[in-house]
């Protein structure tokens, strides 16, 4: 199922049938290097999608597929999941990109996109992001979609930085990001 398209992504819902196509990307260490999960091989993978497939079923969420309109070919995810941050339950945005499309401003097209779908689709009042603070790529991501502020916590046993984006806030960038309303 469709949920939305960029100007170079069209973001689906996952199937099984993405399972040989992502263990690829998700076997990659560079891929994973900040992941809690690790390095995914192709049954870590297909337990992924599962768990993808009943994020859709449990909260209509969960993290999609992007495809690269001009080849058709899955490069990673991006999507709002649930995730237990300090005792509370939060959506959180997180993506990966297969290393051939790093670098392209495609993260960041996709979390845009996501965005756009979740505080317009959606009742969420805020998404946070998770990120460890060594890695800087998802830092940069992060702030230039709208996320500035954020707080110290643990995380499966890593120290990251949590920020937190409001529908206010969203609203605000958005007014002044001609970038979203092109999405």
């Amino acid at each position: 199922m469709k949920i939305c398209e960029t100007q170079r992504l069209l973001i689906r819902q996952f199937s099984i049938d993405d399972v040989p196509a992502l263990s690829k990307i998700l076997s990659d260490d560079k891929v994973m290097k900040y992941s809690i999960r690790g390095v995914c091989d192709e049954a870590a993978t297909g337990d992924f999608i599962k768990w993808c497939l009943q994020c859709y079923d449990s909260c209509g969420l969960g993290p999609w597929a992007l495809i690269d309109k001009n080849s058709d070919l899955l490069i990673g995810f991006c999507g709002i999941s649930p995730q237990s941050v300090a005792g509370n339950e939060e959506p959180n945005l997180g993506y990966r990109l297969a290393v051939d499309f790093w670098n392209k401003g495609l993260a960041c097209e996709a979390a845009k996109g996501v965005l756009k779908y979740v505080f317009t689709q959606t009742t969420h009042q805020s998404v946070v992001v998770i990120i460890e603070p060594e890695h800087i790529a998802s830092l940069k991501v992060a702030k230039k979609i709208g996320f500035t502020d954020y707080s110290n916590h643990e995380f499966h046993g890593r120290a990251v930085q949590l920020y937190r984006l409001t529908m206010a806030q969203w609203n605000e960038w958005t007014s002044l990001d001609a970038t979203y309303v092109a999405i």
